[in-house]
């Protein structure tokens, strides 16, 4: 025996627990109408989870309750307790027995356990569906309903032949495969929408962090162009130093042995002659150089002018030539021509030691000023002021210099001749005076040249420091672009020890150009903008893999949906196979012959489809067609009658019917336990020996649980459970064990 036992407590007319035990093959319970004997079908529907209180002939869960009656108060509660053998592991759990139990309270909340442990209702079908078992269904027929299968349309009839097939698992697994597939398909939607929202950031990212990388592109290649230039140029510089260093020194030491050399020979023309001719011709030396360095300065400083005048003459003849045009353009045939007069003039006067030929060379150049600037004035007549003035201002300049440089010239020729005619003087004297004097020249000569070189060193000197200057100015601005590591320049190797400087040159270009494209990208805010574009890609790739995964979750979905469909359209068409054998055999007991069969067709059903523009069904009803696929059909045709067809049976035809279809359905899976209430009402007393019959074949395969009147019925039970009410309402149970009382009257 599977069912062991079935306890009510505070269920509809049963306020006290009552226990029924079922410890034989079939089970009686009887009493007369309205004791509450149909309540224990229905508590079999409830405890197993039974859904719609209608159901249960209740409008709601508080109509399942004991309400109180007499001296019995009313219930807050309701439970019903089934328990079943396990030891043949007819439900999936490791327990020899299990008790499913359901509770129902007032506020209309059910709670479920199993094994005294609370569980959801899913949990429960999952495990009843293993035995097929469920809450309605073919197993448990209550008065009225037997017929039921044969007035439902075909689409419900295969319903009920699924649930008797133990197909309801799998219809269960389709479904919520589709409910996930459905939550699925919202997940990608989702997922799909992310994506979408985020994508415009994410390209513009991805352009900033482009930009970002081929900035620090040109970083590196900034680094690695500006370490070679950095050590290059500073190897120069250090090259130029050394090399005046090295250049001076030599000079300094000869300017200083010369210092010596003519304080030695002053004194040596001190002690030999102390007369009065000496002393002024050391003194006329002193004034001749002092004159000729005097000259120099004026020299120097004409030619300053001179080029300043050149500059602005040549200003002045563009803004003419702008002024008037192409046709009073000065050519540049006359410009070189001009050119090389002066240059020719300079040269000649550089050469001439004789003042007045210098002034007379210069004379001639001024002519040649005069001359070119009337021919270039008479040319164009446009006064051009400020150019002019500024010319005529060097002008003045140049004439007070050439007025200085002549009264210079004027002097040392004076102080020369002076000089000459002391100097032979002198000559007339000792030797060793003359050859003292001679020292002092000489002397004096190389000074002037040392003076010179040196001179030209510290310009030199001066450029190189300058040169130097740009240098850290350079390694500055690449250190903020390029990073601090380009401060460690001097590391760098070199493939070639030596080069022309017109190399660095380009290389200093390069370098420039490279900045301004660094400076123009924007060197601030790299880090965050990178590390914005992982994070954002990185939920991006997340998110990709979200989308692939449930994209597979989908396509698996969808096969195991067609595969369910699939095992159940097979499984549906070998048990139909199988309950049309056991149909024909049980009809043919029941009517003693005909044909019986059940046949899948399509099924074409009128429904109702609501106006879109009207929430009351009521309302503007639209009648159409639905084509339901894989509909039951039942076909019948009695013996001995010209009756095909349902529809021409009599009640207790189709009574006969139902109960031979639903015996059939049993036979196909047998479930634990068929629960028939009052299912033999309309037969009379030959076919309830029929129907007797066959429920104790039945028997073999499932334990029944009969609630009836019929007399034949009950003698194949071999347990009677009767069901009294008392006036209080109240519904009492007494038993009769048939196989105990046979033992006790052996």
């Amino acid at each position: 025996m599977q069912l062991k036992s079935i306890e009510l407590t505070g269920f509809k007319s049963f306020p006290k627990k009552s226990v029924f035990e079922f410890n034989s093959p079939i089970s009686a319970i009887v009493g007369p109408n309205g004791s509450g004997k149909s309540n224990v079908a229905e508590a079999f529907r409830f405890v197993l989870g039974e859904q719609s209180i209608k159901s249960l002939r209740g409008k709601k869960g508080e109509d399942l309750i004991w309400n109180g009656a007499g001296e019995t108060p009313r219930a807050n509660r309701a439970s019903v307790k089934v328990t079943f053998d396990n030891k043949d592991k007819l439900f999936n759990v490791d327990f020899d027995k299990v008790i499913i139990e359901r509770v129902v309270h007032r506020d209309g909340i059910n709670d479920y356990l199993i094994n005294g442990s609370q569980v959801r209702l899913r949990d429960v079908i999952e495990l009843l569906s293993d035995a097929h078992i469920g809450a309605s269904g073919h197993h448990i027929i209550s008065q009225g309903e037997a017929d039921s299968i044969l007035n439902a349309n075909m689409r419900e009839r295969r319903t009920i032949l699924e649930d008797a097939l133990g197909l309801k698992i799998y219809q269960y697994k389709r479904q919520e495969s589709e409910r996930k597939l459905e939550k699925t398909l919202q997940n990608i939607e989702q997922v799909n929408a992310l994506r979408k929202e985020i994508a415009p950031h994410l390209k513009f990212l991805k352009r900033q962090v482009e930009k970002v990388e081929k900035a620090e592109e040109l970083k590196k290649e900034l680094l690695n162009l500006a370490k070679e230039y950095l050590k290059r140029e500073s190897l120069f510089v250090e090259g130029v130093k050394k090399e005046i260093e090295n250049a001076r020194g030599p000079l300094e030491k000869n300017k200083k042995k010369l210092d010596e050399e003519l304080e030695n020979a002053k004194k040596i023309l001190e002690s030999k002659d102390k007369d009065e001719k000496t002393d002024k011709l050391i003194v006329l030396e002193s004034d001749i150089h002092s004159v000729r360095m005097e000259k120099e300065k004026c020299l120097q400083e004409l030619g300053r002018i001179q080029g300043e005048i050149l500059g602005e003459e040549r200003i002045l003849k563009k803004q003419k030539e702008a002024s008037i045009g192409a046709s009073s353009a000065v050519s540049l045939e006359e410009i070189e021509g001009f050119k090389a007069q002066i240059d020719e003039k300079i040269t000649e006067g550089e050469s001439k030691n004789d003042i007045n030929l210098v002034k007379k060379i210069f004379a001639e150049i001024k002519t040649l000023f005069n001359e070119f600037l009337s021919s270039q004035i008479n040319k164009n007549k446009i006064p051009l002021k400020d150019s002019e003035d500024l010319i005529k201002k060097l002008t003045n300049e140049k004439d007070d210099l050439t007025l200085k440089l002549n009264s210079a010239s004027e002097k040392e020729s004076h102080l020369q001749k002076e000089y000459q005619v002391l100097q032979k003087a002198i000559e007339k004297e000792k030797d060793s005076n003359r050859d003292a004097e001679k020292s002092v020249f000489r002397i004096m000569s190389e000074q002037n040249k040392i003076s010179l070189e040196l001179q030209m060193l510290g310009q030199k000197m001066e450029s190189i420091l300058h040169l130097e200057g740009d240098l850290k100015r350079e390694l500055e601005e690449c250190a903020i672009l390029a990073g601090k590591e380009i401060l460690d320049y001097n590391s760098f190797e070199l493939q070639v020890s030596e080069e022309v400087r017109s190399l660095q040159e380009e290389r200093r270009r390069r370098i420039e150009k490279i900045k301004v494209r660094l400076e123009d990208a924007g060197a601030s805010g790299f880090a965050e903008i990178i590390k914005e574009f992982e994070e954002v890609n990185s939920r991006d790739s997340f998110l990709s893999g979200e989308l692939d995964d449930l994209n597979k979750s989908a396509q698996s979905l969808h096969s195991l949906i067609e595969e369910l469909g699939e095992k159940i359209d097979t499984e549906f068409n070998i048990g139909i196979e199988k309950i049309n054998k056991q149909f024909q055999e049980f009809f043919t007991l029941m009517f003693g012959g005909g044909v019986a069969t059940l046949k899948i067709k399509n099924e074409k059903s009128k429904t109702k489809k609501q106006d879109e523009f009207n929430e009351e069904l009521e309302v503007n009803e639209i009648s159409e067609e639905i084509e339901n696929e894989g509909g039951i059909e039942i076909e019948v045709s009695l013996p001995r009658k010209k009756i095909k067809g349902l529809a021409m049976l009599s009640g207790g035809e189709r009574a006969l019917t139902s109960i031979a279809l639903l015996f059939a359905m049993s036979q196909v899976n047998p479930p634990p336990f068929i629960v028939l209430d009052e299912t033999d009402a309309a037969l009379d007393e030959a076919n309830s020996k029929k129907y007797s019959d066959m429920i104790e074949n039945l028997s073999k395969h499932s334990q029944l649980i009969l609630i009836t009147h019929n007399r034949e019925t009950m003698s194949r039970a071999g347990i009677i459970y009767g069901v009294t009410m008392a006036g209080t309402g109240a519904s009492k149970i007494l038993s009769i064990h048939f196989d105990e009382a046979v033992e006790v009257a052996k």
